[in-house]
């Protein structure tokens, strides 16, 4: 009888005799020698020194001006008056006046700016509820723990939107005027400035058939540092109103930095003035002052700008190439020395 095979024994465990399972398949191991890795580092320094100077150049044909209004001008008064609290609901307006001396081509964009405001803190981006934010009526009125103590008013009414990152909206509001021989009103576009996912995916309001919004939100109450609920952000455009409003969707999605900005609008170019985009000229900018930065010693600003494709005029790409550039270029340099200095010295040894 032939001998009948031990399925249980030590051989049971011993990988099958193929090239793949005994590692006999053919492998290429790379022979690094500096004919071939000096040369790879020199043309990574030099295409990292292309790249930022390319990108570099395509940031300087951006055009931007940076306007701090915190306390200047008239806003001053302003300013002094949010270090009241009992003056909050206050309505306060101010001006400023400022030059653009080159014409900013093509599309303009509006940027409102905050300097030293964390939205990046864990605890003030879990305070909001996303299942209200996206319209589900079970959570309208009865929002998640997160959003205290912003989840209920004094009254005990549900607050929509409820949570810390809603209630501290930014809510200074803008009007900018050319002082040109038309003197008109700059046209500012206010919608379609938010990401599309978060316009028709994320933020929904409550299913209202053919209710109107006001009374969908019965029984909630506004933000307590609101001035108005949320169903009249925008009473003039149904698509823009309640959770659905740019304004409000732009500013729930928190910044990452302590300093940054935010679309505001965007220059309508219809008008024959602004054709061309927003021309060389004296303009006065007119504010409507709510938003206090006393309190986390902050700073407010408008930011005007044009963009390119590779965004705003961000110098830290091309500066970072740069730089990455020269230090492959250092160390190409040095490890050229160390071969013409050891290198050869040993392969003539060798010899």
């Amino acid at each position: 009888m032939g001998k009948v095979k031990d399925k249980c024994g030590p051989l049971a465990r011993r990988p099958d005799n193929s090239a793949f399972k005994q590692q006999r398949l053919p492998a290429w191991s790379p022979m690094l020698t500096a004919n071939t890795v000096l040369p790879f580092f020199y043309f990574m320094a030099l295409l990292c020194m292309f790249l930022g100077v390319w990108l570099l150049l395509t940031v300087q044909d951006t055009q931007e001006l940076k306007l701090d209004y915190t306390d200047a001008g008239t806003c001053i008064t302003c300013f002094e008056m949010r270090k009241n609290l009992s003056k909050a609901a206050d309505t306060c307006k101010c001006t400023l006046e400022f030059q653009i001396e080159e014409t900013f081509k093509g599309d303009v964009f509006f940027y409102y700016g905050l300097q030293n405001f964390h939205q990046n803190l864990r605890r003030y981006m879990d305070s909001r509820d996303d299942g209200q934010m996206v319209g589900r009526k079970n959570k309208l009125k009865n929002p998640s723990t997160y959003c205290t103590p912003f989840e209920t008013n004094q009254d005990g009414l549900p607050i929509a939107p409820c949570g810390a990152v809603a209630n501290s909206i930014f809510n200074d509001s803008f009007t900018l005027h050319y002082l040109g021989t038309s003197g008109s009103v700059v046209p500012l576009l206010r919608t379609g400035i938010s990401w599309y996912t978060d316009k028709n995916i994320k933020y929904r309001n409550p299913a209202n058939g053919s209710m109107p919004l006001a009374q969908v939100f019965e029984g909630t109450a506004q933000p307590p540092y609101w001035h108005k609920p949320v169903y009249e952000l925008d009473t003039h455009s149904p698509n823009n109103n309640g959770f659905i409003n740019d304004d409000l969707i732009v500013w729930m999605r928190e910044a990452a930095f302590p300093n940054f900005k935010k679309l505001y609008g965007v220059l309508h170019r219809g008008d024959k003035t602004f054709t061309k985009g927003l021309p060389a000229g004296n303009y006065r900018l007119n504010v409507s002052y709510n938003f206090p930065v006393q309190y986390f010693r902050g700073r407010k600003e408008v930011v005007l700008t044009t963009l390119t494709w590779f965004g705003g005029q961000n110098h830290f790409l091309p500066v970072a190439y740069l730089v990455t550039s020269c230090l492959i270029l250092l160390v190409a340099v040095v490890l050229t020395v160390v071969w013409f200095k050891f290198g050869k010295n040993e392969r003539k040894m060798q010899e």
